[in-house]
Parts: structure tokens; sequence; C-alpha cells
């Protein structure tokens, strides 16, 4: 059932009175700043389904459950909060699930790893069924704005159970169908074909990815498994892997030198692989030990890697000191998370032909603050990547690097539209501005939102008069919502998770409620069960029920957890269980009319 999410009276207010008192100033400014435009460097949030192929196959194609520690580590390398992970564990159906899960705190992540680590494997394999269940998790639960993703790791191999009804073909059909929703709700899919005994498809997963737009790996190493995380991170944090070191243990504690070459740095990973646990220091620039954990640093350890995250370090030289089993090899790497973004100066917007030259400035900016310290740029190289609009040919300008700046000029070849993009990048990362489309066909500059200011104006003059009649039936059908009646009658048990003593079915009239109710009221206000206040229902559509939860409780329906935080639809006979986070006691409905 799809998640329904319901406006109430301010969002609709505030949206009208956006759009009336913008108006003028939103075409004021659409007449003045031209092709002005800024890359924002703090990326999206994500939300992320890993999934895993877990049948008996995997035993040779993954002895070591290089796809367990791969989706770990994948999980550890995410920065400490905002981002969201599910993960789906299939044979030739859905072993285990999990819906997205914010990750919040270490706590989070420790969870979710958890839970990967109690994945147990069946004998049989079909793509199409993880497949079609991962894009439909996102498809449940994905937020606007967060940049959703699949990962894939699998050999690529169906082996279907004779008995099961389903063909080769059929299952063809049915992946080629999550493929191809996949591609179309935007959904990149990364595959990492995990090949210890050889028997790779990598056809298979590297056609999935193509065709969704994400990439396609292959290892049989965990030596490789932070460049390909690395790569897929990439295309998100625009990142790139610096190899720090590659060691043998012998027992001692041997020095390892970590650089953080700016303040900009929010986060640096540095990846230890090894087949056997290793201990860790850390000493700072100046000097000082630094424990391990503390608010400076974080520890994440598995049985092929250990991770440790500075959160925000000091620029300078760190120590790293590890001590590892004698003869051991022990490769470092380094990922860093910057809040830098690269923004491009404004574009004159007017007419240009062939011939005429295009003066470029772009500059790095931190929290939209831009740089002022020319070390904070250091050894970055830009250029301006240009692609020729009308033939799709593609060229490139160096750029000079002028203090905090690049700037440089390019000169329009023919009378053609060209998109301008500006790279600027360095060992450890790389940003992109926005593409911005120089018309020298007859037209102008614009940052590839405006294609002409007179039509621009009419373009934000018509969203404006959409957005307030879509405020007026929202608030319309806001005020027939806030009166509306209740059907039906809810069934409520609760069970004591220290005893499993569960108590009688209490049925409670819903006809006496209107508007919206909370679930602490249907308990009869018990003060244990306050959480339940932030669990409120209201009237759906055909007699049904649409249950919103904004506590921390657990909802669960038919064993599986819903996200329940935008609004979910229940109709007549649904069961839900509600595990509360306060009290060790379990909710059990049924709602019935």
């Amino acid at each position: 059932m799809m998640p329904v999410r319901k406006w109430n009276f301010m969002h609709i207010l505030l949206a009208v009175m956006l759009s009336v008192t913008l108006l003028p100033g939103t075409l004021f400014a659409a007449a003045t700043t031209g092709s002005s435009n800024t890359n924002n460097g703090n990326t999206a949030p994500i939300d992320a389904v890993l999934l895993l192929d877990t049948s008996s196959s995997m035993k040779n194609s993954d002895p070591n459950k290089l796809g367990n520690e791969a989706m770990k580590l994948f999980i550890d390398m995410l920065p400490t909060q905002g981002d969201r992970v599910g993960v789906v564990a299939y044979t030739d159906q859905i072993e285990r699930e999990k819906a997205l899960t914010s990750i919040a705190s270490a706590d989070s992540k420790s969870g979710l790893k958890t839970f990967i680590d109690d994945l147990n494997r069946g004998p049989y394999t079909d793509i199409s069924v993880g497949m079609s269940e991962a894009v439909n998790i996102l498809q449940d639960g994905a937020q606007q704005g967060n940049e959703p993703m699949i990962v894939l790791f699998a050999d690529g191999n169906n082996e279907l159970n004779s008995n099961g009804g389903k063909s080769n073909s059929e299952a063809d059909q049915q992946l080629q169908a999550a493929v191809d929703k996949a591609k179309q709700l935007g959904y990149p899919v990364y595959t990492v074909g995990l090949n210890a005994d050889g028997k790779l498809n990598q056809q298979a997963l590297a056609n999935i990815a193509s065709e969704t737009g994400g990439k396609s790996f292959v290892t049989s190493s965990a030596d490789e498994l932070p460049q390909i995380l690395s790569d897929i991170f990439a295309a998100h944090q625009q990142v790139n892997v610096v190899p720090v070191d590659s060691i043998t243990g012998n027992g001692q504690f041997q020095d390892v030198k970590i650089n953080i070459p700016n303040q900009s740095v929010k986060e640096a990973n540095i990846s230890i692989m090894s087949s056997q646990q290793v201990e860790v220091k850390l000493v700072d620039p100046d000097g000082k030990a630094v424990a391990v954990p503390s608010d400076q640093a974080t520890l994440s350890t598995s049985k092929s890697y250990s991770l440790v995250k500075l959160l925000n370090p000091k620029q300078g030289d760190w120590t790293l000191q590890v001590k590892g089993v004698d003869r051991d090899k022990i490769d470092i790497n380094l990922i860093f998370n910057y809040s830098l973004e690269l923004a491009l100066n404004p574009i004159e917007d007017k007419a240009y032909s062939k011939g005429d030259t295009i003066d470029i400035s772009a500059y790095l900016a931190s929290n939209g603050q831009k740089l002022t310290d020319a070390s904070q740029v250091g050894s970055m190289k830009a250029v301006l990547n240009v692609t020729d609009l009308d033939n799709n040919a593609t060229s490139q300008v160096p750029l000079n690097t002028n203090g905090t700046e690049f700037t440089g000029a390019f000169e329009v070849p023919d009378n053609h539209r060209y998109q301008l993009v500006v790279r600027a990048e360095e060992q450890s990362f790389y940003r992109e501005t926005s593409p911005v489309t120089v018309d020298a066909s007859g037209g102008g500059a614009s940052d590839g939102k405006v294609a002409g200011l007179s039509i621009m104006n009419w373009i934000i003059l018509v969203v404006v008069l959409l957005l307030l009649a879509v405020g007026i039936w929202f608030l319309l059908k806001w005020l027939k919502q806030k009166n509306r009646g209740f059907v039906g009658q809810m069934v409520i048990e609760i069970r004591d998770e220290n005893t499993g003593e569960k108590s009688y079915p209490q049925y409670k009239k819903l006809t006496t409620f209107r508007g919206k109710f909370n679930l602490h009221q249907l308990l009869q206000l018990a003060p244990e069960l306050k959480e339940t206040e932030q669990i409120v229902f209201t009237p759906g559509n055909n007699d049904r029920l649409v249950i919103r939860n904004q506590a921390e409780s657990g909802i669960e329906k038919s064993g599986r957890a819903i996200d329940a935080s935008r609004g979910y639809e229940l109709k007549s006979g649904d069961r839900l269980t509600i595990a509360l986070r306060q009290v060790d006691k379990t909710i059990l409905l049924e709602y019935l009319n």
C-alpha cells in the first residue's frame, strides 16, 4: 500500500502566502540574475537499498561473504547522520528485508549491520524477485529531495526451482520490468559482481547497471571493496579514494601519516583492510593522543576491515598507529567528505555568435561562503567541459588558478548551443558546477532553467497562478477533512514483552471522533503509553483509515516494517503491530468497518 501524505492547514496557508508575496521579487530576480548559477556542494541525503543474493550458489561465488562485508562497509562510510538505508536479502523469494531506516547515530548503523550479519542462505536464485522488491521499497519510502539508489551484490546467475512454476523466460521478463521501472523512476542500480569461483554472469549485471544509469563492478577480494564503494559514492559525494599506505603487520604499532588538507573536511574515512583484527591509535597534528572512539573519531570493525572516521578533523598531519598480526597484509585508504561547493559567476545574458569570447570564472565556497584563503584551494586544477548540444561533440578548456578562483575564456567555435560545466579536482575530491547553456544560434545564455528572459517571466507567472489554485484547492479540501467523521471500529490488544501476557481484546468505536484522533485516546490516556500521542489517525477514502507515525515506535504490517511517517492507508481487516520504545509493550491493532 502506498504511503499517503496529508497537508495540514499551516502548510497550505504558507504555500499560498509565499506564492503571493514572492511573485514581484521572483520576477525581478529573473530579470536581473541572468545566468547566475551555484551548485550546492552539501549533497542531498541518500536513500539506498542494499540488495544481496543469499542463495546457496553464493557459497561458491562469495564464500567469504564479501557481499555482507561490502554492505556493512557501505553503511560505515555514510555520514554519521542524514542518510537512509534499506536491506533486501533474496533467493527465489524475499528471505528478509528492512525498510528504509534513518541513520541518526552509531546505534542506527549497528542495528543495520547486525541485521546483515544475521542473514542466512537458501537453495534457489531469482534476481527479478530481489530487484522488484528493492524498487518497491524505494517507491514506497523514498523522500523527495533525497538521492535514491540500489546497490546489488550478486553473481548474476539465476537458479530457479523446477517445481516453482516459473520459467527462465518469465523470470527474465520480470527482471526487465523491474529494471525498466527503476529507470523510469530515476533509481540507478550499482552492481557488484562477486566472482570467487569464476562463474560470474558479468554481462547480466552490467546490463542492469547501464540501463538504469548506474555502474558495474567485479570483485573477488576484500581489498577491492574501498575502491568499489568509493566509486559508487563518487557520483554522490564527488570524492576520490586516496591510497595511503600498505604495511605488513609485525605485532607492533606502526605509524601511518594521514594528511587533512584543509579546514573544509567534514569527515575523513580511513578504511583499514586486513584479514585479522587490528588495533588503532590516533595522534592529532599537535601531537596529542585522541581516544578512539570519542567525539573526534569513531571506530567500526568487521571481520575484513576497520574504519576510523575523523569528525571535523583539524587541518594538518595526523598519525594513525596500526598494530596488526605478524605478516598480515594491511591496506589503508582515505576518503574525505567535504563541505565545499563549486559555483560559477554569472555569464552575461545576451545573444552570442561564432567567434565571441565568454569569460569564465568559478570559485569554491563552504556553507554558502566564498573561500578567501588560497591555501584551501591547494593543488586543485580546473577545466571547462564544453558539450556542443547540436552534435554532442565535447571539448575541454584549461582554466587558471587565480587565488581562490578558476578563470579562463571560451571562444564560441560555431553558431550552435553549448553546455558549460566547470570541474575542479585534486587528489582526494572533485567538484562540478551545474550546467549553463549558452545559445549562440540567436538566443542567449541561460542557467539550464531559463530559455529566455520574457519566457521565464511567463513561466513563473503561470507557476505562481497554479500554486495559488492548488493552495486554494488544498485549503477547501482541508476544511472538509477537518470535520470529516470516521466509520468502523478498532480492536486493540496490549502485549507485555517481559511476561508475554496479552490483554483481552478491546473494541473501540470510531464514530465518536471527527477530523482526527490519536492512539493515546483509544488507550484511555494511559500515562505509561504517552508516546502513542504521536500516532495519529485521519479518515481515508472509501471508508479507509490513515495512520501517521511521528513517534519512534516501529510499525509492522504482516511482519513487514512500514513507513507511516507520511501516512499509511488501512483497509478493513488490516492488522498492525506497534512496538513501543519507552516501555516494553507492543500494541496489536485491527481495523474493522
